[in-house]
């Protein structure tokens, strides 16, 4: 039902370890695109979701980071890594560059393996569903919204389909409103004449190495609004000062002090999840934990809220 997408950095990796049980119970299956040179955190990661019992998806051929050069080491982290845990499917990514035989390479690849096609860009839907067809083979699709018009996702309506929507337009911290829609598509995705809905979290689709110097310290948290017909915002809790990139603890307090505000008013729509009671205990001890762990939280809130509604 749910997919979300995940570049796989250091707290992207941790968000999924420690929401492993919590996916597993909703069926969600990530999506996970590894960015970094070392496999070892996504080891880690896909451990704890076989144990948890959860499906993921990894992909070979990433389109960012230190694989897109040479997959080999994905490739054989899949064939040895992977050999006992059958609750992982092969994604291929089908980017503007990509051709029908590449992807059918790919395919070939990993007999066995569920495979799940990322549509991002790609220009051969046609020969695409032909190729697949010969074979034979019961493939999932996943559509880049931004990159997959209707009319293209119709050469797939055989198959099991899933519809990739980015919800969270990034900017610098400062530019951010208070609080912008989100996404509707967990409520209406049937209603696209797809089997599931995915997004790329708190983060956006745009992919940088590393962040600048934080002007302001934001903290994005997802809700969801049963007054606007079961619509997911997003809230931008930023700090005061936003001139100078000093003091990124103090700046942090500042937005997790409108952060516990919000929270404490009546009827509030934040949902207490275990990533909001993190929240209240920093709050607490005023400590401020990174801007990689604040990310991570955030993150987690917007899982656990997806898994309240659909629960």
């Amino acid at each position: 039902m749910y997919h979300p997408y995940f570049r796989g950095k250091q707290f992207d990796l941790l968000t999924i370890r420690e929401s492993a049980e919590i996916l597993a119970k909703h069926r969600f299956i990530s999506i996970i695109e590894p960015v970094r040179e070392s496999l070892n955190g996504l080891k880690r990661s896909i451990e704890a979701l076989s144990a948890a019992g959860a499906e993921a998806v990894l992909i070979v051929n990433p389109n960012y980071g230190d694989h897109t050069e040479n997959t080999d080491s994905i490739r054989s982290f899949v064939t040895s890594e992977l050999k006992e845990h059958v609750n992982i499917s092969v994604g291929v990514l089908l980017s503007q560059e990509m051709t029908t035989a590449n992807a059918i390479e790919i395919l070939d690849n990993f007999p066995g393996r569920s495979i799940y096609f990322i549509h991002f860009g790609f220009n051969e839907p046609k020969s695409l569903v032909d190729a697949i067809r010969s074979r034979q083979h019961n493939s999932h699709h996943v559509f880049v919204e931004s990159c997959c018009g209707k009319l293209y996702q119709k050469h797939f309506n055989d198959f099991p389909k899933v519809l990739l929507r980015n919800g969270f337009k990034r900017q610098a911290n400062r530019k951010y409103p208070d609080v912008e829609p989100f996404s509707d598509l967990h409520a209406t995705f049937l209603d696209e004449g797809v089997n599931g809905f995915g997004d790329f979290l708190i983060v956006g689709d745009e992919y940088s190495e590393s962040g600048g110097p934080a002007y302001a310290v934001a903290i994005h948290l997802s809700f969801i609004d049963p007054e606007m017909d079961d619509a997911m915002y997003i809230y931008h809790f930023k700090s005061d000062r936003q001139d100078t990139p000093t003091d990124p603890a103090g700046k942090f307090y500042e937005a997790l002090v409108k952060l516990i505000k919000k929270l404490e008013e009546p009827n509030s729509k934040i949902l207490r999840t275990s990533a909001i009671e993190e929240f209240i205990d920093l709050y607490n001890r005023k400590h401020f934990p990174g801007l990689g762990y604040i990310k991570k939280l955030s993150m987690k809130h917007h899982i656990e809220v997806l898994a309240h509604y659909l629960g």
